[in-house]
C-alpha cells in the first residue's frame, strides 16, 4: 500500500465584536428570542438599501495587519448568488474579485507558515432550526459581520490544523476583533481536505467538510475522511468533489451537496455599495493600535523572563491573564512566583475557559506583587504566601491585613532545632520509619514543624535538619 500525504487548507469564518450588524442597527448580541435582533434591511425586504458598518472595515484590517496580511488601498462588496432558506435576499453581500486583505501568513511551531490567500468581509446568514420534522427559521444572526480567512493547502497533518486554528483564535482575541467561541459559532471552519502519494507534487481531488465548531469534532472528522479517500483511491475509485457534514454521533462525513466552484455563485458587484477606500496613513494609524502578538509574546516569556514552554503558553492563551501577569512583573520583578501563583491558586479556582477568559479576581495585581515582594525579600516562606493569598481570593484586602510583622520575623536555626526536635518527639513512629530508611516519611515531621511555626519555617530547611537530627 502506498504511503499517503494530507492536503489541507482551511476557510475561517470569524464573527467580529462590532456592537452593530454590518449593514444596518440591529445587536449583534447573541441569543434573544427568535427574529427579534433583525429589521427590514437585515431580512432584505424590498427597497431596502444597505450602509456599510466602518468598525467592521477596521476590524478586518486589524485582523489583516495581525496575520502579516497586505492591506488593499482599493476593495469592493460583491453578491454571492445562491437561495436557501437561511437567506432571505437570496444573495450574499459578500468579497470576491478585489478583497480587503491579501498575501499573509501564520507561523507553526515546526518552523513552516500556513500562508493565507486573502481576508475578505462578509455578512453571516440566519440559523435553521430542525425540530420533529419542522424547519424554523432565525434571522437574529442574519447581517451579523464576518471575516473569512482562507489559506492556501499547505497543512499536511491534523495536528498543523488545530494548531493553525488555535493560533488564529489567539491571534483574534487579543486583537479585540472576536472572542473566538466555537460553541456559540463565532469562530467555524470549513475544512477542505485531499490526499496525494507522499512525494507527490499534483493536488488530489478536495471535498470540504463544513461549519467545523470543536475542535475535537475538526480533528475527528478530518481523520475519518483521509482514511476514507485512501480507501477510495487503493479501492481503484476516484474521490468526488463534494461538500461533507460531519455526523459526530456515527463519526463519519456525510454528503450533502455537490462541492460548489466561484462561478456556481454568479458573483458580481453590489450596486447598493460604494467602494472601499483605506489610505496607508489609516492602515498605520490601525497599525499602532495592535497590542503585541501573542506568538512574540509567548516567546518573550520563554527567552527573556525564563518562563518554562508549558507555563508561558498557558499565561497567553486568555489575554486578561497575560496582562495581569505583565502588571505584576512590573518594573523587572521576578516572573516566575508570580506565574506560579496565577497558574496555581488562581487557576484552580477558575475552572472553566469561560472564567480563566473574563479573570476577575479582586486582588490587584499591585496587591500580589506586595506579597511576593516581601517573599523575594525572604521575609516570608512559600506556604504564607499561598494562605494570604487565598485570603487576598476572598476578600480582596491587601497582604497586609494578613501577615503580621511577627509573622516576618522568621526563625533563627536554634528555634528551627527546637521545632524539629519537638516534632520528633510529638512523632515516634514518623521518626523511627526515618531512621529505618523510609524517607518519605520526614514529610509528617515536616508537616508538625511548619504547624508549629505558623507559616515562619522553610520547609526545606526543616526536613535537611530533621534528617540530620534522626540519622
Amino acid at each position: 500500500m502506498k504511503e499517503y500525504e494530507l492536503v489541507c487548507g482551511l476557510e475561517t469564518h470569524v464573527e467580529l465584536s462590532t456592537k452593530t450588524k454590518i449593514f444596518c442597527g440591529c445587536t449583534t448580541a447573541f441569543g434573544g428570542e427568535p427574529n427579534t435582533h433583525c429589521c427590514p434591511v437585515c431580512i432584505g425586504l424590498p427597497g431596502t438599501l444597505p450602509c456599510l458598518n466602518r468598525s467592521v472595515v477596521d476590524y478586518a484590517i486589524r485582523a489583516g495587519l495581525a496575520t502579516n496580511c497586505e492591506i488593499a488601498e482599493i476593495s469592493k462588496m460583491d453578491r454571492k448568488n445562491y437561495s436557501y432558506p437561511d437567506l432571505p435576499k437570496a444573495y450574499q453581500i459578500s468579497q470576491y474579485y478585489m478583497p480587503l486583505c491579501q498575501n499573509g501568513y501564520i507561523p507553526l511551531s515546526n518552523g513552516r507558515k500556513v500562508r493565507i490567500l486573502r481576508i475578505h468581509i462578509e455578512e453571516d446568514a440566519g440559523k435553521l432550526i430542525h425540530e420533529r420534522g419542522n424547519t424554523y427559521i432565525d434571522y437574529n444572526r442574519g447581517g451579523v459581520p464576518l471575516i473569512e480567512i482562507i489559506t492556501e493547502p499547505d497543512i499536511r497533518s491534523i495536528d498543523e490544523a488545530r494548531e493553525y486554528v488555535e493560533k488564529l483564535q489567539l491571534i483574534m482575541r487579543h486583537i479585540g476583533v472576536s472572542d473566538c467561541k466555537m460553541q456559540e459559532g463565532s469562530l467555524r471552519c470549513d475544512v477542505n481536505i485531499s490526499v496525494r502519494p507522499k512525494g507527490s507534487e499534483k493536488l488530489g481531488t478536495r471535498t470540504e467538510i463544513k461549519n467545523m465548531n470543536s475542535f475535537t469534532f475538526m480533528e475527528r472528522a478530518m481523520e475519518y475522511e483521509m482514511e476514507r479517500q485512501i480507501d477510495v483511491i487503493e479501492g481503484g475509485g476516484s474521490v468526488v468533489q463534494e461538500t461533507l457534514r460531519y455526523n459526530p454521533d456515527e463519526d463519519i462525513t456525510e454528503s450533502m451537496r455537490s462541492k460548489e466552484d466561484a462561478h456556481d455563485y454568479r458573483y458580481f458587484r453590489e450596486p447598493d455599495l460604494v467602494t472601499i477606500h483605506v489610505t496607508p496613513e489609516e492602515v498605520e494609524a490601525l497599525r499602532a493600535t495592535l497590542p503585541e502578538s501573542p506568538i512574540d509574546r509567548q516567546a518573550r516569556y520563554v527567552n527573556e523572563l525564563g518562563l518554562p514552554e508549558k507555563d508561558a503558553s498557558l499565561l497567553v492563551k486568555y489575554k486578561k491573564v497575560a496582562d495581569y501577569f505583565e502588571a505584576v512583573i512590573e518594573g523587572g520583578f521576578n516572573a516566575k512566583p508570580a506565574a506560579n501563583v496565577i497558574l496555581g491558586q488562581v487557576f484552580r479556582r477558575l475552572t472553566t475557559e469561560e472564567a480563566k477568559e473574563a479573570f476577575d479576581i479582586l486582588p490587584t495585581p499591585a496587591q500580589l506583587r506586595e506579597l511576593l515582594e516581601w517573599l523575594e525579600a525572604g521575609k516570608i516562606r512559600m506556604n504564607l504566601v499561598k494562605s494570604a493569598f487565598e485570603k487576598m481570593l476572598d476578600t480582596g484586602r491587601p497582604a497586609g491585613d494578613f501577615i503580621s510583622e511577627d509573622d516576618m520575623g522568621g526563625l533563627d536555626e536554634a528555634a528551627l532545632r527546637k521545632l524539629c526536635e519537638d516534632s520528633i518527639a510529638a512523632n515516634p513512629k514518623a521518626a523511627d520509619d526515618v531512621r529505618a530508611g523510609k524517607e518519605k516519611a520526614v514529610k509528617a515531621l515536616v508537616g508538625g514543624v511548619m504547624r508549629a511555626a505558623k507559616g515562619r519555617a522553610d520547609a526545606q530547611a526543616a526536613e535537611k535538619l530533621l534528617l540530620e537530627l534522626l540519622k
